[in-house]
């Protein structure tokens, strides 16, 4: 353990890792509760594999992987939101369409391009040691603005949430607010290809929002517990990593696995 915190102190990749790792698990576990709710979870997984697409694309192009990538999240996020509310396609059929098609384009692009380079592999798989201080500033920058716009908005997205039909028929305008949630996880999610990658992320949405679900049962109290579960899980999963030499992201979710298992047996024993 004190070697770690020394490995810390000394390099500055574990520290910017440590920082980023940090928040934006902070920002999967306050956006997850209501799309767990919402029953939208499987977004994060639709639009980490739209967002591995678009980094292969950008790289085969030669543009740059995170000003293309971010835009073209967020417009599927929308598209997805407007598919699930008013087309002939629903729900998860729609997430699974557009997230194995792009997948697919990613597939091509790299194939095409002499094949999976480190910077595309990284943001498959997760590399947050790899992070650059231009990487990291922008994390934080966008990082900080969900956890801002989350707060600012946060009896909203509480009221629909649970109750959008109700506040439908009072006039409110319930899709601008849809469409918050769904921009903000586009950001969550292309920040967190970097930490855990396109084949891990949606597990920092879910899970620590059904762990804290198995114990508590007020919105409030679940979003804190599942912002403790996640920066723990995260924490304890990032010197595991370090300690064994083991995957980072796939650390992270077996801590979280085992948490929510934790959780569950608690929850039963109360009972």
């Amino acid at each position: 353990m004190r070697a770690f915190f020394e490995a810390i102190i000394s390099y500055p990749f574990m520290l910017r890792a440590l920082i980023v790792g940090a928040l934006v698990s902070g920002c999967c576990s306050v956006l997850g509760v209501p799309l767990v709710l919402k029953r939208y979870s499987m977004i994060g997984d639709g639009l980490s594999h739209v967002a591995f697409g678009a980094i292969a694309l950008a790289t085969a192009l030669g543009f740059a992987p995170m000003a293309f990538t971010i835009p073209v999240v967020i417009l599927t996020a929308f598209l997805l939101l407007r598919l699930s509310e008013n087309g002939k396609i629903k729900g998860d059929a729609a997430i699974a369409l557009i997230s194995t098609g792009a997948l697919a384009v990613g597939v091509m692009a790299v194939s095409l391009s002499k094949g999976m380079n480190t910077d595309v592999y990284n943001y498959m798989f997760g590399s947050v040691l790899s992070m650059s201080e231009s990487d990291v500033t922008l994390s934080i920058i966008l990082a900080a603005a969900v956890i801002v716009l989350f707060l600012c908005f946060y009896h909203k997205i509480f009221a629909v949430t649970f109750d959008e039909s109700f506040l439908k028929a009072g006039g409110m305008k319930t899709g601008a607010y849809n469409m918050l949630i769904s921009f903000l996880t586009a950001v969550t999610v292309v920040l967190g290809m970097r930490v855990m990658g396109a084949l891990l992320i949606s597990a920092l949405i879910i899970f620590p929002t059904m762990s804290a679900m198995r114990l508590f049962k007020t919105f409030k109290k679940v979003v804190l517990s599942a912002l403790l579960i996640s920066v723990v899980s995260f924490l304890v999963g990032f010197y595991f990593s370090y300690a064994y030499d083991a995957p980072t992201g796939a650390s992270i979710v077996v801590i979280n696995i085992i948490l929510f298992l934790i959780f569950s047996l608690i929850a039963k024993f109360k009972k």
